[in-house]
């Protein structure tokens, strides 16, 4: 990495064991693209009131390669989910890894390229915004004004959709333009003339 590693602990104490956890998978990222700039990572717990036991972890990467940042953003989602701070920890760096695989692929020119729009099903969703997992290993996030059918409103967790993404469009990360609802996800490649 041209810059050194960043690790911030929010909300929770901060452990030599996470860290070194942390710094252990981050050393590894190497093997899915050669040449990484800078990555920083924030494990937190989110604001819980005093009623609330669980203490579900929230994992933040953000990893620069030349002309691009890759981020992944963990949230803890119901209430089992990631409970454990190194599971929260694994699941994050496995979505990075993965797309730093794909990124490698692409400007290899590996990727096949997509007949179609890209898809995903719903992962969460909030008063006026969710998130997206999708075909290619990604999490995407959309606000509700997004959504052209059904509404917004109508969207359920597990809900296939097709959406279009704006790369540049919000400094957090890539988020979904369009959101539309699918009877089921498809795979639609085409060959991209390589043997």
């Amino acid at each position: 990495m041209d810059t050194p590693l960043e690790i911030a602990f929010h909300n929770m104490d901060s452990s030599s064991a996470l860290e070194a956890r942390v710094r252990e998978r981050a050393d590894k990222l190497h093997r899915f693209f050669r040449h990484i700039n800078s990555c920083r990572v924030v494990v937190e717990v989110p604001h819980r009131s005093p009623s609330q036991a669980s203490r579900a972890y929230h994992v933040r990467i953000e990893v620069r390669v030349p002309d691009r940042e890759l981020v992944v953003s963990r949230d803890p989602g119901s209430a089992e989910a990631h409970l454990d701070s190194y599971l929260a920890v694994r699941d994050a760096f496995d979505a990075m890894e993965r797309q730093l695989e794909h990124h490698s692929q692409k400007v290899r020119g590996d990727v096949k390229t997509l007949a179609g729009p890209l898809q995903g099903r719903v992962l969460r969703l909030f008063s006026d915004y969710g998130f997206i997992a999708t075909t290619d290993g990604r999490e995407i996030y959309f606000h509700k004004n997004a959504v052209v059918d059904p509404r917004f409103e109508d969207l359920s967790p597990d809900t296939p959709v097709e959406l279009a993404v704006a790369e540049a469009e919000s400094p957090a990360g890539p988020q979904a333009s369009t959101v539309r609802a699918i009877g089921a996800l498809t795979l639609r490649d085409e060959p991209t003339g390589r043997g």
